[in-house]
């Protein structure tokens, strides 16, 4: 299948901000395919705008690549191995525990969300570490602070994934799928009055 239409990293290059709608479109989708992933075993591990790119169909469907540090979900980490993944989207129970499972992708896929409906990362600073080092202790400013007309369960939604104790996120995919889902409802209602779009 071929992937043509630029990535979600050149979408918010080229626009600074992707649209509420499109954001939450493109949460519940790579939610599924994550899911689709996980009952195949595996976790990505490197969720990120540069890693969801769009096909020709319209709208263009979003499809999650790269998956060269996948590894299997039931694997555990090797003590000895590095932390690897991208420091700005990385869960911080990879930092501070070195473990990971499907929330840790979950929380990932909130970050790269984030950015996509803010136009900046979710922690800013200015070396690798310290961004690495704010996912562990910086409380997360939430969305809405910065953008008041999103749907409060938009905000609600990529702050519970992006809840730094992983017991406090949502506990499966379809959880997210469903909120993100619900954030969904709402915006449309609000913008067509109870209309629906597919």
């Amino acid at each position: 299948e071929l992937a043509d239409r630029g990535s979600l990293d050149s979408w918010i290059e080229r626009d600074q901000r992707v649209p509420e709608l499109n954001v939450l479109d493109i949460g519940i989708k790579v939610a599924a395919a994550l899911d689709t992933a996980l009952k195949h075993n595996l976790l990505h591990l490197d969720i990120k705008p540069g890693n969801i790119l769009f096909n020709s169909d319209e709208p263009p469907e979003p499809k999650l690549v790269d998956f060269g540090l996948a590894q299997a979900a039931d694997a555990g980490r090797d003590p000895n191995a590095g932390v690897f993944g991208t420091t700005y989207y990385i869960a911080p129970e990879r930092i501070s525990l070195g473990t990971e499972d499907f929330r840790s992708d979950m929380y990932s896929l909130a970050g790269t969300l984030y950015h996509a409906l803010t136009g900046h990362v979710p922690f800013e600073a200015p070396t690798v570490n310290d961004v690495a080092l704010a996912h562990v202790e910086q409380p997360l400013k939430p969305p809405i602070e910065e953008l008041p007309e999103i749907q409060p369960e938009t905000n609600e939604a990529i702050c519970t994934a992006m809840a730094k104790n992983p017991d406090e996120r949502y506990q499966s995919y379809d959880q997210f799928i469903m909120a993100l889902s619900t954030a969904r409802s709402h915006l449309l209602i609000k913008k067509y009055g109870g209309g629906s779009e597919d």
